[in-house]
């Protein structure tokens, strides 16, 4: 493996994307920005970015990942996202076996990693319920960001989101509006059939003792608390776990030559 060389993992995800430049020392540099319409152009102004900040990429290994992974035209490689979100979780939390809950912008993945290596995996990428997408719908309607609506979902209760679909589940919060129910109890309702779904999906692998939670809302205090509770597992979130599948590009980079 060589760790003298600089490597960049670029991970293209359907509403974000973030890339991080590895060296010897760790991380020395992390970027996000909106995926827009275009991953070429995302990508492009990627690497205008990285090279503005680090310096030229030519002698960097460059690993893609993620949906747009294929639109990275200087990349020397390109890797799924399960592989790199596993490989950037155990590098996070400097474990070998450990369960990784992804939540997506418009996919959510549940990974089983024992010995360093994918087990066992299940992706719900055929309806945006309990992703990012289905949050950011959903605070849209009420006229909120996603950090507000999770953070009035800490002071609500008593509502439930029947709908697994996004569109019915949008039709509920509208009615729940009209009815004079509160933003915090509409608020948990929302959280609440996140957290319910994400769940579900976790019983279909076996989860192990630790249990990490990456993509977007890892930084939501709530979720995270909510998520614990409901799985009665405590549920581990980073500051880094938004950037686990780039990171885990850059170290599957580090075996290129």
């Amino acid at each position: 493996m060589d760790t003298n060389r600089i490597h960049i993992g670029i991970d293209i995800g359907s509403t974000c994307t973030k890339a991080v430049v590895m060296d010897k020392g760790g991380i020395a540099y992390k970027l996000i920005m909106p995926t827009g319409w275009s991953s070429v152009d995302t990508a492009q102004s990627v690497k205008q970015n990285i090279e503005a900040n680090m310096g030229m990429m030519e002698n960097a290994s460059i690993t893609a990942t993620g949906y747009g992974r294929i639109s990275v035209p200087y990349a020397g490689k390109t890797v799924t996202e399960i592989t790199c979100h596993a490989k950037g979780a155990c590098y996070l939390y400097n474990a070998a076996d450990l369960s990784v809950i992804d939540i997506g912008g418009q996919d959510t993945k549940i990974i089983t990693i024992e010995r360093g290596a994918v087990t066992d995996f299940m992706m719900n990428d055929k309806c945006s319920a309990g992703t990012g997408r289905f949050l950011e719908v959903m605070a849209n309607t009420l006229a909120l960001r996603p950090d507000e609506l999770c953070s009035l979902a800490q002071r609500g209760g008593g509502v439930s989101i029947s709908s697994m679909c996004t569109v019915f589940a949008e039709s509920e919060v509208i009615s729940l509006i009209g009815r004079g129910e509160t933003k915090e109890n509409i608020a948990f309702g929302v959280v609440d059939s996140i957290v319910k779904k994400v769940a579900s999906q976790c019983s279909r692998v076996r989860l192990m003792e630790r249990v990490a939670l990456t993509g977007g809302l890892c930084e939501c205090e709530y979720i995270i608390k909510a998520l614990s509770k409901e799985l009665g597992k405590k549920v581990e979130a980073d500051a880094y776990g938004r950037y686990a599948g780039a990171i885990g590009a850059a170290i599957c980079g580090m075996g290129a030559r």
